[in-house]
């Protein structure tokens, strides 16, 4: 991560938090069945038992399992961009933006390693405070 302090932006989202080794990804790890789920739940998905949901650190790095090159989206988001869904190490699955790479599905291998990193970012358009996301990039 770049030296931004990270404590002085916000989270975009709910399961990135910081503390102070950095930021990370939090999730849910439910105790009665062991499925792994991004972000806070109360109830599993997977074996519906309810309040058996533990916090956990997510992993840092996983593997490509699916992503898609944009060309067009929103009004000042610079395409293309390869858009991914990444199987993490602990059997979590994150969707993000994959970075480092060129938008090319030739010069794109599924199952590639990747790695999350996390930067400070502004607003489209440049109004609003700057935030904190996550991205991968190739491990």
């Amino acid at each position: 991560m770049a030296s931004e302090d990270t404590e002085a932006v916000q989270p975009l989202v709910p399961y990135l938090k910081t503390d102070a080794s950095g930021p990370y990804l939090a999730g849910s790890k439910c105790q009665a069945c062991g499925h792994l789920f991004v972000g806070e739940r109360r109830v599993c998905a997977k074996c519906s038992a309810r309040d058996q949901m533990s916090p956990v650190r997510l992993a840092e790095r996983g593997r490509l399992y699916d992503f898609t090159v944009v060309h067009r989206s929103f009004p000042g988001v610079d395409t293309p961009f390869v858009d991914a869904i990444v199987d993490l190490e602990d059997g979590a699955h994150l969707k993000g933006t994959l970075l480092e790479v060129e938008p090319d599905p030739e010069k794109i291998a599924f199952d590639m390693p990747v790695k999350i990193v996390y930067r400070e970012a502004v607003p489209v358009g440049g109004g609003g405070k700057p935030y904190l996301t996550y991205f991968f990039v190739p491990a």
